[in-house]
């Protein structure tokens, strides 16, 4: 028997509600198979169950609001035949069996649970027969303005976390993309407009190109020790329409040619807004950018997300007065920032990082694979 249990969908989540099940009594479950919808406070996420296996009972129900590692559902494995309990609300006397679940179910509504008729295997009344002798009520959504003040108070814990135990240090470098942006002008000419590459996939595509060299800015920081990670997994701030933000991962930013790249961006930006995050994009971020862009300030030097050990941070592009060839040029300049944790990367590496990042933006023909 397997126990399913809610996985943790980001560093700073504690529980979640249950929002949805994709699942029921008796359906086979693959690896990697969405079988629930779950809210985080920040977005309904599609939890993925890596195990495989046959659906024996689920063990909460939606609206039911859960602490991260709380058991969702039992599955039976390959091969395991479904028992029947004895003293799991029936008895082998001949009592009618009925699932703890759907018991506690039973007694939220108000259900005497042994006069149900159940649909299970040997007759067990399962969550199914007791949704069934209740007239339905939806479950109400989370109102904006509570939704609003659940995301704060998740950011908050996350960043007063990371202040008091992250020792930050912060640089920064001005980035003249006069270049890219002319090369990014001639490479969308002839595109369709829904086919056309925006400056921050290029600056992403650079962003992850430019940390393969720097592993100790990509990774995690747990129990005193630093675990780099194998891929550049990039989380990218999405301001939230009820407002805060959320930072779901492009996964392996740096093997996607700039076009997938920029498709994945859009697909990730539209399904965050509409609350259908999948659990795999949330809490695999190895580095967080933060992009402010055509609306925002000039600067930005933010906090670093938890257990990441750096965040690079993107300002609004204005036009400035830049030395070219000796000469006093008008040039779009973009203010970049790298904040990062002392206790695995210094000032001098994290200056190298920028420059690097700065001169590979003067060659963006080189990004497009």
């Amino acid at each position: 028997m397997i126990e399913f249990r809610l996985p943790a969908l980001g560093a700073d989540m504690d529980e979640g509600v249950l929002l949805e099940w994709k699942i029921g009594p008796g359906d086979r479950v693959a690896r990697g198979q969405v079988v629930a919808v779950v809210d985080t406070s920040k977005a309904a996420v599609d939890v993925e169950c890596w195990q495989e296996g046959t659906v024996a009972e689920l063990l909460a129900q939606p609206g039911e609001r859960l602490k991260v590692g709380a058991p969702l559902a039992h599955l039976l494995e390959p091969g395991e035949a479904a028992t029947p309990k004895v003293g799991a609300g029936g008895t082998a006397s001949g009592r009618r069996a009925i699932s703890p679940a759907a018991r506690r179910l039973a007694a939220q509504y108000g259900i005497e649970a042994d006069t149900l008729a159940g649909s299970g295997p040997q007759g067990a009344v399962t969550l199914e027969d007791v949704e069934r002798a209740r007239a339905a009520q939806p479950v109400a959504a989370p109102q904006p303005t509570d939704r609003s003040a659940a995301i704060r108070q998740t950011i908050a814990a996350a960043m007063t976390r990371s202040k008091r135990e992250i020792p930050h240090y912060y640089v920064a470098e001005d980035i003249c993309l006069g270049r890219a942006l002319d090369w990014l002008g001639a490479y969308n000419r002839d595109r369709p407009l829904t086919a056309r590459v925006l400056p921050a996939a290029l600056l992403l595509k650079a962003v992850a190109v430019t940390l393969m060299a720097y592993p100790e800015l990509n990774g995690t920081y747990r129990d005193g020790v630093f675990r780099p990670s194998p891929t550049i997994n990039l989380g990218v701030a999405i301001a939230l329409r009820q407002g805060g933000l959320v930072a779901p991962a492009l996964l392996e930013a740096e093997t996607m040619p700039l076009d997938t790249l920029m498709r994945a961006l859009a697909d990730l930006v539209a399904r965050a807004r509409a609350g259908t995050l999948k659990a795999a994009e949330l809490g695999s971020g190895s580095v967080t950018v933060t992009n402010l862009g055509d609306t925002g300030s000039q600067a930005v030097f933010g906090v670093i997300y938890p257990p990441q050990v750096a965040l690079i941070g993107f300002g609004r592009s204005v036009e400035r007065p830049w030395v070219e060839d000796g000469r006093i040029v008008v040039r779009p300049v973009v203010s970049a920032s790298l904040a990062a944790d002392h206790r695995v990367s210094d000032g001098h590496r994290g200056a190298l990082f920028l420059r690097d990042l700065a001169d590979r933006l003067q060659r963006p023909e080189e990004l497009k694979p």
